[in-house]
Formats: structure tokens, C-alpha cells, sequence
């Protein structure tokens, strides 16, 4: 039997061909890309899970961080990859005991995250992960929470890139890994 590790990964094209464009959706005007066609594939996933893993296998990261909620589904794997932890962030009200709280702006309004007041251990290497990069605010808040807890943010890692929409310029004081970018 062949070593799984030493078999080829299929390229990135192959993965990106598992996300579906979903015109106005969640309004007039947007593409909305759906990841749900690759979280069914067997291989997408993996293969998703896989090429987020890659580049912090030798970072010796103790936690990797998922911001609520798709970034749940990525993260927990890329945390067993990596023999890490994984600490959730959530919408407020969603987690037991004391937290802290970050709010952050919106297109029109404001939202807020919060964390567990203890998940953290200072001095720890964390890994932030979502499933999307657009305007950069939702992982920028993230990222702002997280640094409270005097930690070191190894990097910030997403399946897809809305390059277009400029949200490195929110996270640049991290390195940023995408899988797949859309419009550069």
C-alpha cells in the first residue's frame, strides 16, 4: 500500500471547481461563493483542509482560532492536522461563562464577537482561520480580540480570497494565507 503522504495532491484548480457563484445572494448585486458542493465532496474537503494545513505545519502553532461559524469547519480540522487546539469565536451570547468582547463596524451598522476570557495562554501561537476573506473587518476584529490574550498570531489563513475587495489592508500586520482568490 502507497503512503497516503507521498500520493500527489490535486491542484487548486480542482478545488475551485467545487465552489458554486450564487448571484444575488444574500442581496441585489452580490456573488455569494457558495462552499457547500466542496464541504460534500469527500476529496474538496480534504483537499481544502489540506491546503490551509500546509503552510503552518512547521510553525508549532498551540491553537488554531475559528471565527463563527464556517470558520468552525475549517478550523477544528486544520487544529487536528497540526496537533493544535481549537477556541471558537462567536456572536455574543453564545458561549458559557465570562468572555471578552470585541465590536467592530459593518457596511451598516456594527456587530461584536466575543471569546472565552481564559482560551488562551499568554505567549501562546495561535493561527486564525475563516472560510472568507472579503472586506477584512470580521477577521481584523478577530485578530484584535485574540492579541488581548498577549499571544502571537503566527497567521491568518482562509479557503477563499475576494481580492477585490481589498481586505488585506485590514490584517496587515499578519501574514495571509488564501487558498483560492477570486478577482486579483
Amino acid at each position: 500500500m502507497q503512503n497516503p503522504d507521498s500520493l500527489p495532491i490535486p491542484d487548486v484548480e480542482s478545488l475551485s471547481k467545487l465552489i458554486r457563484d450564487v448571484p444575488d445572494f444574500p442581496k441585489p448585486g452580490i456573488v455569494f461563493k457558495d462552499i457547500t458542493p466542496l464541504l460534500a465532496s469527500p476529496v474538496g474537503l480534504s483537499m481544502a483542509v489540506e491546503y490551509l494545513t500546509q503552510p503552518y505545519r512547521h510553525h508549532a502553532v498551540d491553537l488554531v482560532v475559528g471565527a463563527e461559524s464556517r470558520g468552525f469547519i475549517f478550523g477544528t480540522a486544520v487544529a487536528r492536522n497540526l496537533s493544535a487546539g481549537f477556541v471558537p469565536i462567536r456572536k455574543p451570547g453564545k458561549l458559557p461563562g465570562r468572555t471578552m468582547k470585541v465590536e467592530y463596524e459593518l457596511e451598516y451598522g456594527r456587530d461584536s464577537l466575543e471569546i472565552i476570557e481564559d482560551a488562551i495562554r499568554p505567549g501562546g501561537r495561535v493561527l486564525m482561520i475563516d472560510d472568507l476573506l472579503a472586506t477584512g473587518g470580521t477577521m481584523s476584529a478577530c485578530c484584535r480580540l485574540v492579541a488581548e490574550f498577549d499571544c502571537e498570531i503566527v497567521g491568518v489563513a482562509f479557503l477563499i480570497e475576494l481580492c477585490f475587495l481589498h481586505g488585506r489592508k485590514m490584517l496587515n500586520d499578519y501574514p495571509i494565507h488564501s487558498v483560492l482568490k477570486y478577482g486579483a
